[in-house]
Order: structure tokens, then sequence, then C-alpha cells
């Protein structure tokens, strides 16, 4: 999850807009935003994939192996 946040929260910023704006953009709640940005585990994958669209990325699987090896380069 933690990479799910750094990548939210970077590329917010690096569009310029603050947690309400997004939200706002994305169409989702302020606290789905922040909720993200802040690694909580308990989160609506329909909602996680609202906020990445903005992006044009979903999530989606892949396999554990892969995902250990990219945490620890991380």
């Amino acid at each position: 999850m933690n990479q799910l946040s750094h990548f939210v929260k970077n590329r917010r910023k690096q569009v310029g807009l603050t947690q309400e704006e997004f939200a706002e953009k994305a169409g989702v709640a302020l606290t789905v935003i922040r909720k993200i940005e802040q690694g909580k585990e308990n989160l609506s994958l329909s909602k996680v994939n609202q906020v990445l669209h903005m992006f044009g990325h979903v999530l989606g699987p892949i396999r554990e192996q892969h995902a250990t090896r990219s945490s620890e380069v991380q």
C-alpha cells in the first residue's frame, strides 16, 4: 500500500492540485484521497481505480514475487 500512497501523492503534487481539488476532479470524497495518501488498507477498489484513472492507471493483479521485489527495490 505504501507504493500506492506515494504514487498518488507525488502525482497529485506534480499536477499542482490540493487534496480537495483532486478529490473534486476525481469525483471522490476528500476522505478517499486522504486514506489513499495515508496508506490506509481498508480502501474501496473502485474508488482507488477512480483516483488512479486520473493518471491513466488502474490497480490490478501482479505476481507476488514481482511485488516483493519491487517493494524491496524502493
